[in-house]
């Protein structure tokens, strides 16, 4: 017999530790709908990302390089792919509820703006009088109001806990209907693991991309890293002389092998200090129970700086994002005074949300590569 729902809920109350987040449990969707047959609830959470647009123009956007500077360079997809990945991981080995951390992460970025945190910078500071933009609360208004692919609603209709996944440094979001709302401190196990996945896996893989485009070297992450120089060391010990491709791979899978370690003793013995009993004891708690340990900080702290220094504030990787954030400003004053050279649903939206809401909305939804070429059509082959 296939494993239907009622069976799915089963196994994840029999394996899964009572901090959990179980499916059964879920606070529900803001529009009610009936259970999915062969899934859980947050299995459908995660197939409704994937199958969204959000998610698959991510492909086209800025991760660290350009969208489209190299072929084997990292892009939002990637990323996102990357984050999922680790943070399964983790979830496993904490026993959290692996699908809704998974659904967590594959949405993390489905807010974020073309041409990578410049972009993000640019459309806060023209939306400074409308409200702001920060991709956080982006990712919510494209699971919610955005994407537009069901009949009987707006957004994807995700779970409470997935939305509440997403609000990160928000609020949470408002109960659906006929719920008590809670004053909750925290968020679940689950959505911490996943904001935790997502610093991992853009530090150990910035490293990864910066090697390969030349920007770093490893005499000077040698001499100055020191989290590099044991992992090094580690793997010449281990492997003797690799070639350079294969080096760095090792380097940098060691580098998360120890920070997902240290991650998941940490959080092992806060959870154990903490004396929490169900996924809403955890929320009740003033501070994360997900954490790295103060050693693993600091050296974190000092890849951190380093990776700001040389290779988030390169010329080579800031250049090209100022060239194409001129042009986001460009055309969010363009369509200011021409809202009509926006598509159909951004234009349906401007009673509702607003003129600047709505260009923000689309300018945001665009990939690095159309924001060049709305550029050349709009603006540029216009002068």
């Amino acid at each position: 017999m296939p494993a239907n729902c009622a069976e799915l809920e089963k196994r994840e109350h029999d394996v899964l530790a009572p901090y959990a987040q179980l499916s059964k449990n879920s606070r529900g969707r803001k529009i009610l709908e009936e259970s999915p047959q062969w899934r859980t609830h947050f299995q459908r959470d995660r197939d409704r990302v994937i199958h969204s647009r959000a998610f698959r123009r991510l492909e086209h956007k800025t991760q660290v390089f350009f969208s489209g500077s190299g072929d084997h360079l990292r892009t939002r997809l990637t990323h996102t792919m990357e984050v999922a990945a680790i943070a399964r991981n983790i979830a496993r080995a904490l026993r959290l509820n692996e699908d809704l951390t998974e659904a967590i992460a594959l949405a993390h970025d489905l807010g974020h703006s073309p041409c990578g945190h410049s972009g993000e910078e640019t459309l806060n500071e023209l939306m400074q009088e409308y409200g702001g933009f920060e991709h956080n609360r982006q990712s919510l208004r494209v699971v919610e109001l955005l994407e537009r692919k069901y009949p009987n609603f707006s957004g994807l209709n995700l779970t409470w806990e997935t939305l509440e996944g997403l609000a990160k440094h928000e609020a949470p979001p408002n109960m659906p209907s006929g719920q008590e709302q809670n004053k909750f401190l925290s968020s679940s196990l689950e959505a911490q693991v996943a904001n935790l996945a997502d610093e991992i896996t853009y530090y150990s893989h910035d490293l990864d991309d910066g090697l390969d485009s030349g920007l770093l070297s490893e005499v000077q992450l040698d001499r100055d890293i020191d989290c590099w120089k044991i992992a090094s060391t580690r793997i010449k010990s281990e492997y003797g002389d690799l070639p350079e491709e294969c080096r760095h791979y090792f380097i940098i899978r060691c580098l998360i092998d120890e920070q997902v370690q240290d991650v998941v003793q940490t959080t092992e013995a806060n959870i154990k200090d903490a004396k929490v009993t169900s996924a809403d004891d955890v929320r009740q708690q003033s501070d994360n129970l997900v954490a790295y340990s103060k050693k693993r900080q600091e050296t974190n702290l000092q890849l951190r700086t380093y990776l700001y220094n040389n290779l988030y504030f390169s010329s080579i990787v800031h250049a090209p994002h100022k060239r194409a954030t001129r042009m986001v400003g460009d055309l969010f004053r363009y369509y200011q005074k021409y809202p009509n050279a926006m598509d159909s649903f951004a234009k349906s939206m401007i009673i509702e949300q607003g003129m600047e809401r709505s260009i923000c909305d689309h300018l945001a939804c665009m990939t690095d590569r159309t924001v060049i070429l709305e550029h050349d059509r709009l603006i540029k082959n216009s002068n």
